[in-house]
């Protein structure tokens, strides 16, 4: 499923962050609401706004709009039906990360729903003076970050309610300034 654009951009990532979540629903319907464009404002408790510009498929683009105010384009490059999908993220005209999602059927009621991050922050550091940072600071807030976007998923899914804001936890990247 990985394309030769996708391998290129690959080269020279190390350390990716990945966290996996169960989910006690198929894995069509996780399918369903992770392919929903603008979905990231109903399951992610980081995200204030989703606009999107194109939607399905390979060449979809949107927006991540933080509640820290800071704000992403996402560039989706890998599109597989039912099973999930990769993208580039970052600020318009900076580095981008790149994110996979994965859908994997447990059983006809449960599945799994990972995402693997392979930050470009770092990169053009040299490996040895930029693992300390990455193990310390980065994969720890990464993990952070994932799970609560992995939890907010499953909360939505399983129960139809959309997440609230910084509902499992503040994170000092993505959260409001405290006024």
């Amino acid at each position: 499923m990985v394309d030769m654009i996708t391998q290129e951009l690959l080269l020279g990532f190390r350390w990716p962050v990945t966290v996996t979540q169960p989910i006690a629903a198929p894995a069509e319907k996780v399918w369903d609401v992770i392919s929903t464009p603008g979905n990231l404002e109903l399951c992610h408790p980081y995200c204030e706004r989703n606009p999107v510009q194109a939607w399905s498929g390979p060449g979809s683009r949107d927006e991540v709009h933080y509640y820290s105010g800071w704000i992403f384009e996402r560039r989706f490059r890998n599109w597989a039906e039912g099973i999930g999908y990769d993208l580039e993220i970052g600020r318009h005209g900076g580095g981008t990360s790149y994110v996979s999602w994965r859908i994997a059927p447990a059983d006809d009621r449960n599945c799994t729903l990972s995402i693997t991050v392979y930050p470009y922050v770092l990169q053009k550091i040299p490996v040895m003076v930029r693992w300390l940072p990455h193990a310390i600071r980065l994969r720890p807030m990464l993990k952070k970050y994932l799970a609560s976007v992995t939890k907010g998923f499953e909360w939505y899914v399983t129960r139809g309610k959309p997440v609230a804001r910084d509902q499992f936890g503040r994170h000092p990247w993505f959260s409001a300034a405290r006024s």
